[in-house]
């Protein structure tokens, strides 16, 4: 080679680096390519020509030249680095962590080759190895902060917590000003440490910076993790202030709101949020969930459809979509979406529950005993599978009731501190007594429950009304409103502002009367309205926790050997279920024609819900059926599917179809009156009837039960013991078959019982509501002694 050759080699080249420097990539390339046409084993102008066609992504043909580069000068570290970011950038993961090792081997403290295996590691997921790498790193350089971060960021990732929390110390250690050191500290405290060491940690960080979007952001997630919503809305809302255009911090907000059900405005921030990012399919769901509270069941289902376009396999979206379909009664789309949920999340929270309580209501039993099986597997494992008040139809097992809603309890209505304890008050000559229900309006625990708020001994007793549900204009709640001292609509209050309210009030007894029910709000109680707290009517079974003191029954619901499967205290009244006498009957006397029934016949009927139907107990009555020649069976349905399936059943036991008619809805008075076309109500179980047993009795129809061994599966025996007819009451499926069978063929022994049931109607405990309210007055005044003696709950009795 002439010198002249040289010099013209040696510009190209030097031409070529300004133009590299310069970002000229194209250009630093030609002149690379010049330079290597003259000297063309020179590994140097190899090595530029690869960056520049790395720059330009041309990833294939910088591996190339990088090989090439390599070949000639095998300890080239720079080479083998651009190799290994060629290989990852086109996905030759493998041969990138080769070529990463070989610029080790020769340069042992090169971090950015580690850093970038690191990179590859974490694409392949290969966390444990990524972390070794972390470890060589900081044994080669110690003080850098960034790596112990990102080291953080990777335990955190992988669970590890503890680990996970000394990175970010050490981090923090070499730079105490170091924001997203401090931002992930206090996020992984909240593993570690608890919420409340977290909240300590981001006060700490806002005095170090004050305006750090990041920390507000995060803290108000774990104000709204500890239901400090108040506060966790004023975190939000500076983080809104620094960061406007920011949708998480609206989505914050959002979840702000619907914690202190202001749902309205919660549905605003969602807008919002949604306004700034349309894909965001959080805010979309999260705008779904305060209609749904809303009760704006159609507008929330638009919501969830928006949400599943941008994010079709959630599980909060489809469970969310599967829950309302079940509010408009969509049962068959509900199932639907509950199926595909479990398909894309085996393993979700509750919704192997929910779906069978749809299949429940649909009377759609295939595999039920398989689901049954797994449920109760689930159970003694601590899993979430099922909420307490679907079990209590398809178990008649109570120590299998006590754990699920326990497991249920931990989850969402755990005992809170946060207000404090009651103080101990001075004993009064009249106490102040609160009830607390969604269900002060057109609903079965309304109906049987508003003669004794009208009884209640005013002189001794005031009485407050805390209404969670909704306002229905109906003629009960209007009667109920004017039965108590005062009457409250907390329902657009969270549960921890109904309990600073209720404590505001200084109720001396709370009664709860949903327990595990539709829209019933245990969380409040969590909280401690009341020095004594009591579970009733609602629910038929336990709550599961020790904040609620005691629970009202009689010696035939809790047995001395179920106490055992109720966290409360059993406080024994006479008789169980109170009753209003009040009810109107129509004196309209339906023609069996026009409610579709035969002229001739036995009417058995039941008008339960459908969940409650088990197919043990439906074979049963398709026996009685069978030997009652010419009888129908009478059936309240609420949809087409259960009275497809129904029929469908009835044929398969060799029934004709036709000898199942179902009733709908009608009004209140025109129901009763349609018990007396009936000879006979056939009860379920587990779950058996117990607003509309007492219906039954009050229209003058005689109840037959089979008596099981948990809460809900005694109602009607304890009803029936109560009115003085306990003949009804069987203990076996053959002893219930044999009686049904015996009255329907017996006229004589029906009428006589009929007659009974006419005499005993106003003069037995049953009926006898002023009776029941002086006894659960002296219930309430037995309890408030034991209290004011400093005595805990106990097991009390009124003869």
């Amino acid at each position: 080679m002439s010198k002249d050759q040289f010099e013209l080699a040696k510009n190209f080249f030097l031409e070529g680096l300004r133009l590299l420097e310069s970002g000229s990539f194209f250009e630093a390339e030609l002149q690379f390519r010049e330079s290597l046409k003259i000297m063309p084993n020179r590994s140097s102008t190899l090595l530029n020509i690869t960056i520049a066609l790395f720059n330009q992504k041309k990833y294939s043909e910088a591996n190339a030249f990088g090989l090439q580069a390599v070949g000639i000068e095998n300890d080239m570290v720079e080479a083998w680095l651009y190799l290994g970011l060629t290989a990852k950038e086109i996905g030759d993961f493998n041969k990138g962590l080769d070529y990463l090792s070989k610029a080790i081997q020769v340069s042992p403290k090169l971090i950015e080759a580690y850093l970038l295996k690191i990179e590859i590691l974490e694409k392949l997921n290969k966390y444990i190895e990524a972390l070794e790498i972390y470890g060589e790193i900081l044994r080669i350089e110690p003080q850098l902060v960034e790596v112990w971060c990102n080291q953080g960021n990777l335990l955190l990732t992988l669970e590890r917590h503890d680990e996970a929390l000394k990175s970010y110390n050490s981090a923090i250690q070499l730079d105490p000003k170091n924001h997203l050191a401090w931002v992930n500290r206090c996020i992984c405290l909240k593993e570690v440490m608890g919420l409340q060491q977290s909240l300590s940690s981001f006060a700490e960080a806002k005095k170090l910076f004050p305006e750090s979007f990041d920390i507000w952001l995060n803290e108000s997630g774990v104000l709204c993790d500890l239901k400090k919503y108040d506060q966790a809305l004023i975190s939000c809302s500076k983080a809104i202030e620094i960061d406007p255009a920011s949708e998480k911090s609206w989505l914050n907000k959002a979840n702000c709101l619907i914690g202190l059900q202001r749902y309205k405005d919660a549905v605003t921030a969602c807008d919002e949020a949604i306004r700034l990012n349309p894909n965001f399919y959080h805010a979309w769901l999260n705008k779904g969930n305060a209609l749904y509270e809303m009760r704006y069941f159609e507008k929330a289902l638009a919501s969830y459809d928006e949400a599943l376009k941008y994010s079709p396999e959630s599980y909060e979206i489809l469970i969310s979509k599967s829950r309302v379909l079940d509010r408009l009664k969509r049962y068959s789309e509900a199932i639907s979406f509950y199926q595909k949920c479990i398909a894309y999340h085996p393993n979700c929270d509750w919704v192997a529950g929910e779906l069978l309580s749809i299949k429940m209501k649909v009377c759609d039993w295939d595999g039920l005993d398989e689901y049954l099986k797994n449920i109760v597997e689930k159970i003694s494992r601590n899993e979430k599978t099922i909420t307490p008040f679907p079990l209590l139809a398809l178990i008649d097992d109570q120590s299998v009731h006590k754990k699920a809603t326990e497991i249920f309890i931990k989850e969402r209505h755990q005992s809170s501190d946060l207000l404090g304890s009651i103080p101990k008050r001075l004993k009064k000559t009249k106490l102040r007594i609160g009830y607390f229900s969604a269900d002060f309006r057109n609903h079965p625990v309304s109906f049987l429950i508003a003669e004794l708020f009208e009884l209640h001994d005013k002189n001794q007793f005031e009485l407050i009304a805390f209404s969670f549900g909704f306002d229905d204009k109906s003629p009960v709640r209007t009667r109920l409103s004017k039965a108590f001292h005062q009457f409250v609509d907390v329902s657009a209050m969270s549960d921890i502002e109904v309990a600073r309210f209720a404590r505001e009030m200084d109720l001396d007894i709370a009664i709860d009367l949903a327990g595990h029910t539709a829209d019933s709000r245990l969380g409040v109680f969590a909280y401690r309205v009341a020095p004594i707290q009591i579970t009733y009517l609602g629910y038929l079974g336990t709550t599961g926790h020790d904040y609620m003191d005691y629970v009202l029954s009689d010696t035939i619901m809790i047995t001395d050997k179920s106490r055992q499967f109720f966290s409360e205290k059993i406080a024994y009244l006479p008789s169980y279920q109170v009753n209003d006498r009040k009810r109107i009957i129509s004196d309209r006397e339906f023609r069996r024609q026009e409610l579709g029934l035969p002229e001739q016949g036995f009417v058995f009927c039941s008008f339960n819900n459908n969940y409650k139907i088990m197919p043990t107990t439906f074979d049963g009555w398709m026996r009685i059926l069978h030997a009652v020649e010419g009888s129908i069976l009478f059936l309240y349905v609420d949809n087409k599917w259960a009275e497809e399936n129904l029929k469908k059943e009835a044929v398969a036991k060799g029934i004709d179809g036709a000898r199942l008619i179902f009733g709908n809805r009608m009004s209140a008075d025109e129901y009763l009156a349609r018990y007396r076309v009936c000879d006979l109500f056939l009860d379920t179980l587990p779950y058996n009837a117990g607003t509309t047993a007492s219906d039954a009795l009050w229209a003058g129809l005689p109840v037959l039960t089979l008596m099981g061994r948990s809460f809900a599966s005694r109602v009607a025996a304890s009803l029936l013991t109560a009115i003085g007819l306990p003949e009804l009451i069987t203990n076996t499926q053959e002893e219930y078959e044999a009686l049904a069978i015996e009255l329907a063929m017996n006229p004589s022994k029906l009428s006589d019982i009929k007659l009974k049931l006419t005499n005993n109607r106003l003069t037995t405990a049953l009926f006898d509501t002023p009776l029941f309210a002086k006894n659960l007055e002296l219930a309430y005044i037995k309890m408030y002694e034991r209290y004011q003696a400093d005595l805990q709950p106990e097991h009390i009795s009124i003869d």
